[in-house]
């Protein structure tokens, strides 16, 4: 399954009242894996940015100058997206900005207006918090301190650093990345000898042991170091 984690910095909070996206960011995430694959940029608005904003995501004025502006960068943006399940935080938010820059976009090209909805499915991970967490905080800060994910470098909003950052929080929000505990390739599909299986189980005598390598040791520790630090808890493993 693909998966986009998406975030947008905007100029404001009302797309119906002028405010424009000035910043997106995506993610990929394939079968809970990501992928290292990323859709980003500024874009200028075509209006100015209010400084209270400004303070927020640190985009002024000056930083959008001679950046696309989104009609440039709509198609493939749209291409980027279509097919996938979006993974946003507040995705009423995000969408309604989206949505609104592609009806400004339809009416320049006199072209009828398709909600992208229309081309791709939305998951929100506020929602899907407050399920799992009743009464909890869940802003992405607060998920990020539940989880024990590292955002120290978040200093400002930012569309791509909040995205990656969500992606983190999303994996471990739905049970975890799946990947740490499967390998990089697929398992093949294998016809299973059942003659093998009733002879196995007829044999007889000592089990032989096999003893772990240094180089498995090592990286099973490894692992337990990784889940503690993502439970808070210290792991406790018979030798």
């Amino acid at each position: 399954m693909r998966q986009v984690v998406l975030d947008t910095e905007t100029t404001g909070l009302n797309p119906k009242k002028g405010d424009r996206i000035l910043e997106v960011g995506c993610v990929e995430v394939i079968d809970r894996k990501i992928t290292g694959k990323t859709f980003h940029h500024i874009i200028d608005p075509e209006r100015d940015i209010p400084e209270e904003v400004v303070r927020i995501h640190n985009i002024d004025n000056e930083r959008v100058k001679g950046c696309p502006k989104f009609r440039e960068v709509a198609d493939e943006l749209w291409q980027w997206l279509e097919g996938a399940e979006l993974v946003i935080h507040n995705a009423a938010f995000d969408m309604g900005f989206l949505n609104a820059e592609y009806e400004i976009l339809a009416k320049e090209r006199n072209q009828p207006f398709k909600p992208l909805e229309s081309a791709c499915t939305v998951l929100d991970t506020l929602k899907v918090a407050r399920e799992k967490h009743p009464g909890s905080k869940a802003s992405l800060d607060a998920l990020c301190k539940r989880y024990g994910i590292d955002n120290s470098h978040r200093t400002f909003h930012g569309a791509l650093l909040d995205s990656e950052i969500l992606a983190d929080v999303y994996l471990m929000l739905t049970g975890g990345q799946t990947d740490l505990l499967l390998g990089d390739e697929e398992d093949e599909d294998e016809e299973t000898d059942e003659s093998a299986l009733v002879n196995l189980g007829e044999v007889q005598g000592a089990l032989i042991e096999v003893a772990p390598s240094a180089e498995e040791l090592e990286a099973h520790q490894a692992f337990l170091d990784m889940l503690a630090k993502k439970t808070g808890q210290p792991i406790q493993w018979p030798k």
